[in-house]
């Protein structure tokens, strides 16, 4: 889970920790919930941490890359955090902060259903789409 959930009721605090616990064992789809969550708070915190880690001389300036960056947002607790396809629901048309960096390669799905009503049909429309245009690795669509 990337985000704030401290904002959630209780109970459905408890619903989340209860998700992750059936389901930590999964290896073939990871589902990242994003709650209360900001792509630039994110990044901000990212840097905030490095910055401390400069300053304190456990890494130099020159040591900065990608990698880094990406090991510390929240995103990294799991092994695959860019994902190949974003399923945006309601209409929406933008991204609205939401995992700028991780975005950067992956496909995009927009659908006029709300969240509740996106079920098995509009996920199997999603991946036909996504099959459509996804090439392989190292493909001019990547």
């Amino acid at each position: 889970m990337a985000g704030d959930s401290s904002k959630l009721t209780k109970s459905l605090r408890r619903v989340l920790i209860k998700v992750e616990q059936l389901t930590k064992q999964n290896s073939q789809f990871h589902l990242i919930f994003a709650i209360n969550y900001s792509r630039k708070s994110d990044v901000t915190q990212a840097c905030k941490s490095i910055a401390h880690r400069v300053k304190d001389s456990l890494i130099h300036p020159e040591d900065i890359d990608e990698e880094l960056i990406e090991k510390e947002l929240a995103t990294s607790c799991v092994e695959f955090p860019c994902p190949d396809l974003l399923i945006r629901t309601s209409g929406e048309l933008r991204l609205r902060n939401f995992m700028l960096w991780q975005l950067a390669h992956t496909e995009l799905y927009f659908t006029q259903a709300l969240w509740p009503d996106f079920g098995k049909t509009e996920f199997v429309k999603a991946l036909r789409s996504f099959q459509q245009r996804h090439g392989p690795y190292g493909s001019p669509n990547d």
